[in-house]
């Protein structure tokens, strides 16, 4: 431990360029730089200024980092350290972002998508420490999962592995990750404003949390709708996985009082008493620290550091 670790962290909207230490219980975080993503300036130009601001970071820690971790939303492959055509990174086509990132840096260079990297940062340092078997969930304007199976981060033959928001849980529903009634339909940012369009409301996710707890009627039922699918796809991991703990973050974590009481009923109609029993769910322990602490994870978890 005690290592410097270079995190970039690539967003359709931001990015951040951030160097920490990293401790047994975190990241000591040195140097932190943010920049917009301005995707119309094209690929290269927003690469070349990411790599800019993670040299500025570089020079202000006066130290060389031992390796760069990646955290990009999907679809990449992270066997070859590619990103591959993310919707919110028009351009971002096949980009070979960890040889790109390793010459320019001179350290290996690791990439993960956003939900395996704050799957590692909540496992090692947030709310699934302890554990060996651990799902993340995103739950904000998308849903996605990142999964540690025996003190591993898994990600499938594919690198595909935890693409749970394109599972269909109804016929019909909310529209998201292509389908209607998925399980992104039901619970993402998006999926709840497009439920609330379909009630007749024009709001974000966050505006109906608010009419909700003001007793709207359309707005709480909304809600209860997406707590009662968002157990029965919980349900569906228990069983696949036989997790000690499912960690939730974005909206659950916000909005857990309009959540829990019939996400649980679901549950307990829905899942094997035995993997019920054992799985607590508990919202994201990192709070506004996670996207800084999830690339460095990535960079700590490829360099080795952080094995169970």
């Amino acid at each position: 431990m005690d290592k410097i670790y270079l995190g970039l962290d690539i967003g359709g909207t931001k990015c951040a360029a951030v160097a920490g230490r990293c401790r047994r219980d975190g990241f000591d975080v040195l140097a932190r730089e943010q920049i917009p993503t301005n995707p119309e300036l094209g690929r290269d130009q927003s690469i070349e200024r990411l790599f800019q601001a993670a040299e500025n970071v570089i020079r202000q820690t006066g130290a060389e980092p031992a390796a760069v971790g990646i955290s990009c939303g999907g679809p990449l492959n992270s066997r070859t350290g590619r990103v591959l055509s993310p919707p919110n990174l028009p351009g971002w086509d096949d980009v070979p972002i960890c040889d790109l990132a390793a010459v320019r840096f001179g350290v290996p260079a690791y990439l993960q998508n956003d939900a395996n990297a704050c799957a590692l940062a909540e496992w090692r340092f947030g709310a699934g420490r302890g554990c060996r078997n651990m799902v993340f969930l995103t739950f904000g304007t998308g849903m996605g999962a990142g999964l540690i199976l025996n003190g591993r981060l898994y990600d499938g033959a594919s690198g595909m592995a935890g693409e749970v928001g394109h599972i269909r849980l109804a016929e019909s529903g909310p529209m998201g990750y292509g389908k209607r009634g998925s399980f992104e339909g039901f619970c993402s940012g998006g999926g709840i404003a497009r439920a609330a369009a379909d009630a007749g409301r024009t709001m974000t996710a966050r505006e109906a949390a608010e009419a909700a707890r003001a007793g709207d009627p359309a707005a709480m039922e909304v809600f209860a709708a997406s707590a009662r699918y968002l157990g029965r796809g919980l349900s569906l991991l228990m069983d696949l996985l036989d997790p000690e703990r499912i960690v939730i973050g974005s909206i659950f974590a916000r909005c857990g009082d309009l959540y829990r009481e019939p996400m649980e009923a679901e549950i307990r109609r829905e899942a094997l008493e035995a993997c019920r029993a054992d799985c607590e769910i508990v919202p994201a322990g990192l709070g506004e620290e996670i996207g800084d602490w999830a690339a460095l994870c990535v960079a700590a978890y490829g360099d080795g550091e952080m094995e169970a």
